[in-house]
């Protein structure tokens, strides 16, 4: 079975509560058929540092409705050191979700690179804020 690239995000808030605000835009991703889910992890991180390793069913109700339209099957791919040190990134007295995906969208090209005997020998994603700064800076420089 053919994987196209996968990817994870960490994403922080402030305090001890989801706001969910991201869920929509996740479950457009998936809806899409761009991405797949392969694990979806909340963590909160102490005031002292301590990792907390939060499961679905204890965040709040409220928050939970906000994350229910992300369909499809978590396969728990990130074991405890993953998540240990994805953990070590969020601020203290935070929140976060650890998001693994993979780029559905990328899988056609994937498998026509592995067909053509290609090998895929550097890949990197660029940071929006210094992507917007290049493309802006370019836009200026005309």
């Amino acid at each position: 079975m053919a994987v196209g690239p996968v990817e994870y995000l960490v994403v922080a808030f402030p305090g001890s509560r989801f706001t969910g605000a991201i869920a929509p835009a996740l479950a457009e991703a998936v809806a899409s058929k761009a991405v797949r889910i392969l694990d979806l992890t909340f963590v909160y991180r102490t005031e002292d540092g301590a990792l907390e390793t939060i499961e679905l069913e204890d965040l709040d109700p409220d928050d939970l409705i906000s994350f229910e339209p992300v369909e499809g099957e978590v396969t728990g791919l990130l074991n405890s050191d993953d998540i240990r040190a994805l953990g070590e990134s969020v601020p203290p007295g935070s929140s976060a979700a650890l998001i693994v995906w993979e780029d559905l969208w990328a899988l056609p090209l994937t498998e026509a690179v592995r067909a053509s005997g290609g090998l895929l020998v550097a890949h990197e994603r660029i940071p929006a804020d210094v992507a917007e700064a290049a493309v802006s800076a370019a836009a200026s420089a005309r």
